[in-house]
């Protein structure tokens, strides 16, 4: 079954992004537990969360995502923000565990001149510090690489993985993936860009996809995410991953801007428009 849905609000309470996401037509998702602009712990009401779960099951919705905050680097070797930021993910499991939700997403993060090396040690022995609950998985995001940011190549994902000894998972992010390095914009590319992340990472660890499509050309480490099929991985591209069998059965979580009289709920309509047997 596709699983296909968007990043939704919290506004007015947790358990209207259930509502949120029926309205576009998605059956998973992810959110933000408060603004990811700021250092916030998650504020949410315990009816609200109980609500969020029954919503959820009730509608059958999800999985769902937590998106850390955008502060968060785990590769830093100032010692002040590693502390904010091991805490703002311990904050972020936590409310997992209230809420019911499977995953906490994070970016790994820049070394801000210590090093690729150090950096991805430093990423590894933060999350060391970390109470994961039980029945919440770290995943950790595929990057687009830009200045001294880590995880936009694949080797980056796999050597946090064998240097922590927390068990965690992935998410790839096409767009930044595309961004990276990685094309996607044919088929032969998406073949390709799969077998190497199942080389190097292992697609049996691949737990969700940031299926978006890129405003800028492969390589060149700018982020900015397009509509479904209208940016630079195009149709093709998208038609091929969405329709790979190594990922169908993988949660696609839309990042799609809203603009062109567009959002969230015609990327997913595309998205299922692309599908085949679904």
């Amino acid at each position: 079954m596709l699983r296909v849905g968007a990043h939704t609000s919290i506004a007015g309470g947790v358990h209207n992004a259930v509502d949120e996401q029926l309205e576009y037509d998605g059956n998973c998702g992810q959110i933000f537990s408060h603004s990811p602009q700021v250092w916030q712990d998650p504020d949410i009401d315990p009816d609200n969360a109980a609500q969020f779960r029954d919503n959820s099951a009730d509608a059958d919705v999800g999985p769902w995502v937590i998106h850390s905050s955008y502060l968060v680097n785990l590769c830093t070797p100032k010692d002040d923000l590693r502390e904010k930021s091991i805490d703002s993910m311990q904050a972020e499991l936590d409310a997992a565990d209230r809420l019911g939700i499977e995953y906490v997403n994070v970016h790994l993060g820049a070394h801000t001149g210590a090093g690729v090396d150090q950096g991805l040690s430093n990423a590894a022995s933060a999350l060391d510090e970390l109470d994961v609950p039980d029945g919440v998985t770290i995943l950790i995001e595929s990057d687009a690489g830009s200045g001294t940011k880590l995880g936009g190549q694949f080797d980056h994902l796999a050597t946090v993985r064998e240097r922590t000894e927390q068990e965690i998972e992935f998410c790839l992010d096409t767009a930044h993936a595309f961004a990276a390095g990685y094309d996607l914009s044919t088929p032969e590319g998406v073949d390709d860009t799969l077998a190497e992340f199942d080389d190097v990472v292992g697609l049996d660890d691949l737990a969700c996809v940031h299926l978006n499509d890129s405003k800028h050309e492969c390589g060149t480490n700018k982020d900015e995410h397009a509509h479904v099929g209208d940016g630079l991985i195009g149709e093709d591209g998208m038609d091929a991953f969405v329709n790979h069998e190594a990922i169908r059965d993988v949660p696609l979580v839309l990042e799609t801007p809203t603009e062109d009289g567009r959002g969230f709920a015609w990327n997913v309509e595309k998205v299922k428009e692309l599908r085949d047997g679904d």
